[in-house]
């Protein structure tokens, strides 16, 4: 579990480890944006700091309308107590924390000053198989997808 806080701005806000390939590491500070589909954005500078490696370039389309290029970078973040190799948009921005890095988790926001915010993993979903036993004593049943065990019923 990730734990944050809102801020007297109305930002829902967290703190994270980011490390660069040589293992230069610095805490930051991250607002959780729900509109950005990426993982994290970081300002230039940090990414100086870090030595990230480039990727690539990447495009944008933004609310307004309008485009924008930016460079791509590769680093590893501490995820809810495991490293995560992620793409980091370079933005001039305070670090933002997008969808793709809550990708599978649940996120939860007191919406006042100083209310909590929660990110924590989504259950995953278990699959269950009919045994060749239960086949041969007539029960039949195909399973499309994932279940869970509270979906199931059973019937000879």
């Amino acid at each position: 579990m990730i734990a944050g806080v809102v801020t007297a701005s109305r930002q829902a806000i967290i703190h994270l480890t980011v490390r660069g390939p040589e293992g230069q590491e610095q805490e930051i500070e991250a607002v959780i944006d729900r509109g950005f589909d990426g993982t994290l954005t970081l300002p230039p500078a940090l990414i100086t700091v870090l030595g990230l490696v480039w990727r690539r370039r990447g495009r944008a389309l933004l609310a307004g309308g309008s485009e924008s290029l930016f460079d791509i970078y590769e680093a590893i973040v501490d995820w809810d107590g495991e490293p995560r190799r992620i793409a980091v948009d370079e933005a001039d921005i305070d670090p933002l924390v997008g969808m793709s890095l809550l990708y599978g988790y649940e996120l939860i926001v007191q919406a006042i000053e100083g209310g909590t915010v929660i990110i924590q993993p989504l259950p995953q979903p278990q699959t269950y198989r009919i045994s060749a036993t239960a086949a041969r004593h007539g029960a039949s049943m195909i399973l499309v997808g994932s279940y869970s065990a509270g979906q199931l019923a059973f019937k000879a």
